[in-house]
């Protein structure tokens, strides 16, 4: 069963427009679901899974997640997904059971590594095959996904070197997005303070989002010099909104960004920021 217009638009909240000159439009669910037919590119961005806690019921939560990703990409075609941390919760043999379940994603999917992926970074690449810090292109799009832990579960800034040189080498890339687990501001209290990291993308005038999971009660915008810091709420765990979704974003053709929360199982008032 794919999303039809009438359920798009009722399980839609918080959407906004970023324009190319650093303004954002806020929209209602109908203006967001006209522009959707005028993407390039969209993707899907989830975080904290934590399967395995102890508690919840993270065989089912994972289960609806791939039911609802698949329904809407039927729908809406998908580039691709990133699960952007926090994937299980501690234990490290379950991290194989977690991936069993996201390979059933309908579309290429990526992911980094949350404070409660405590494995080695050398069992991280072996069983995803890509390493901690990775680069994927898509349509002349630079994604950029970094860890913020370590095998002890540390809140750790980026490695600002590798980010610096992939920066670099993408100066000419359409658009760059970043994938980070926990945010590098104080905004929140699980949040730490990196201004280092600020200053580096300062710098580059195509970088057009960055995404943080982390923060479960989170699923709105924080902008900072024009640049949108976008959170998606949870998929799992035992804390949080009171709903479980996902972030959809698309690129339109004029380059201007589309962002909405996709929440699938409660309606929530629509957000402004």
């Amino acid at each position: 069963m794919s999303v039809s217009r009438r359920e798009f638009i009722k399980n839609i909240s918080s959407a906004s427009l970023f324009l190319l000159g650093g303004s954002v439009l806020n929209l209602t669910p109908s203006e967001a679901d006209s522009l959707r037919k005028k993407s390039s590119l969209r993707f899907i961005v989830a975080s904290d899974g934590h399967y395995g806690q102890e508690g919840t019921e993270f065989n089912l939560l994972h289960e609806t997640l791939i039911q609802h990703v698949t329904d809407f990409h039927a729908a809406n075609p998908l580039d691709f997904c990133v699960i952007n941390g926090d994937i299980i919760h501690d234990e490290k043999d379950y991290l194989v059971s977690a991936k069993s379940y996201l390979d059933k994603l309908p579309v290429e999917y990526y992911v980094t590594k949350g404070n409660h992926d405590k494995v080695s970074d050398g069992y991280w690449k072996e069983l995803w095959g890509i390493s901690v810090n990775h680069e994927v292109k898509i349509k002349g799009n630079s994604m950029l996904l970094a860890t913020t832990s370590n095998e002890a579960g540390e809140y750790l800034s980026p490695d600002l070197e590798w980010m610096k040189m992939k920066l670099d080498a993408n100066k000419k890339a359409k658009n760059i997005f970043i994938f980070i687990h926990i945010p590098q501001a104080k905004w929140t209290k699980n949040a730490i303070d990196t201004p280092a990291f600020f200053e580096l993308l300062r710098t580059y005038k195509n970088i057009r989002g960055v995404f943080h999971g982390h923060e479960h009660d989170q699923d709105g915008v924080r902008m900072v010099d024009g640049l949108p810091f976008m959170f998606d709420s949870h998929i799992g765990g035992n804390w949080g909104t009171s709903y479980k979704g996902f972030r959809v974003v698309e690129l339109i053709k004029d380059n201007s960004i589309l962002t909405y929360l996709m929440n699938p199982t409660e309606r929530i008032n629509q957000a402004s920021f």
